[in-house]
């Protein structure tokens, strides 16, 4: 087995170190830009008087970031050369992201707004792979050139992690002679909803509650008069856009239907492999960050005459950490590797558990991470003048969101005690 990182992904991560120098760190040092990532962050991003939304200049900065990154060639690197970008695999973009994460809080790689100089763009591959002719023309030219921003309605007030008890109801209604469906219901977390041009709405069409058959997803325009933000939920990490939203009386045409009706919880679950990879690389790249600045800070860190470096109550913490660095590191380049040599099906049979086991794991590494960076900095490391309280705040939302840890342990278990048993699903299919 050969675990080196093959030679065109060290290549790659060469130019984008040289990009990020030439081009996006010069940006954040412009016009006090450096606000956003200094111990005025949090303040300088919020709008604080209007909901706690994302302030306009922060947004104009991450969307100029883009473009720079978008022209130079970088930003749709993950996607498929079809729609501009470099076919670039599971292995490299979890890579990559763990090496932009390695190099700390900057504007080259912001996931708080899930903004990276290497884009991450699941919808465009949804609307590929789910969508008609029509929608895949109309949507992923849209958000190719930023005119169609899609938010994701699935989650609800009262139904978190277990979707299939959805109270948000379909109902068949001819409206002009057009076939169509109005819907009516209440979506949480519906993240973006401030900029958005369309929900991607699921609501029960058929079947009983609890039943994963009868889920269809529908493509809501967010400006019908039916769509109504109820309230920005204030979270741990801000600025917030992650509204409550309420869905009345809103007729839509057959057309808006999104993938295969009754069915729609296949996309839901379409791109959950690939982003929990790369969330998992992502967290272990500013975990080891953590790691690294508090080694180099205990260094040169002397009370009572002897560098910090020296008392293995230092020592030993930093040391744990950084040897379970090194485990989910190779588990997550493991994983996307064998990610690359089998069909998205597959992966889903094959590889699920493999794939929680990186994401619950490194999400868990680098809460503790920051929290003993924390610890081994003292007073500064408290204060919002080192990075590591922003690091703990946005990375600690991933043991929740996309699968809580709970969930992905339940998902490796499964796998362990035979109630997911992949050997009576048939041979692996290359990609």
């Amino acid at each position: 087995m050969d675990f080196a990182i093959p030679d065109d992904i060290r290549i790659y991560l060469a130019a984008l170190d040289d990009f990020i120098e030439k081009e996006i760190v010069p940006l954040q040092m412009q016009d006090d830009n450096n606000r956003f990532f200094d111990h005025r962050r949090e303040h300088a991003r919020t709008d604080w008087d209007n909901n706690g939304l994302p302030r306009p200049e922060w947004e104009e900065l991450l969307r100029e970031m883009r473009r720079r990154a978008d022209a130079a060639g970088h930003l749709r690197f993950g996607l498929p050369k079809e729609f501009g970008g470099a076919d670039g695999s599971n292995l490299a973009m979890a890579v990559i992201r763990e090496h932009l994460a390695h190099k700390g809080l900057g504007l080259h790689n912001d996931l708080q707004n899930e903004s990276s100089i290497v884009g991450n763009f699941p919808q465009v591959l949804m609307f590929r792979d789910f969508g008609t002719p029509a929608q895949a023309d109309e949507f992923i030219n849209g958000m190719l050139k930023g005119t169609h921003r899609i938010c994701f309605g699935l989650t609800e007030p009262e139904h978190g992690s277990d979707a299939t008890w959805m109270e948000t109801k379909g109902v068949r209604e001819t409206r002009d002679g057009v076939d169509g469906w109005v819907l009516n219901g209440e979506k949480m977390w519906t993240t973006g909803m401030h900029v958005a041009s369309h929900v991607m709405l699921f609501a029960r069409t058929s079947g009983d509650d609890g039943a994963a058959k009868g889920i269809t997803c529908f493509l809501v325009p967010a400006d019908d008069k039916g769509v109504k933000i109820e309230e920005y939920m204030w979270t741990f990490n801000m600025p917030t856009d992650h509204p409550r939203v309420s869905f009345t009386d809103i007729w839509v045409p057959d057309s808006a239907i999104f993938g295969e009706p009754e069915n729609g919880l296949a996309l839901a679950q379409h791109f959950v492999h690939e982003n929990r990879i790369r969330q998992a690389a992502s967290g272990v790249g500013a975990a080891q960050y953590c790691i690294d600045q508090s080694v180099a800070y205990a260094k040169q860190r002397a009370p009572f005459g002897k560098p910090l470096s020296t008392n293995q109550a230092i020592q030993f913490p930093l040391t744990e950490l950084h040897t379970e660095c090194e485990m989910i590191r190779n588990l997550v380049y493991k994983t996307a590797a064998q990610m690359d040599e089998m069909s998205k099906p597959d992966v889903a049979i094959y590889l699920s558990d493999k794939v929680s086991m990186c994401n619950y794991r490194a999400n868990r590494l680098v809460c503790e991470s920051a929290d003993r960076a924390i610890q081994v900095h003292g007073g500064i490391g408290y204060s919002r003048h080192m990075p590591f309280e922003h690091i703990y705040r946005h990375h600690r939302r991933y043991r929740i969101t996309e699968g809580s840890e709970e969930i992905q342990i339940r998902k490796v278990a499964a796998h362990l005690f035979g109630f997911i048993d992949p050997s009576r699903k048939g041979k692996k299919k290359k990609a």
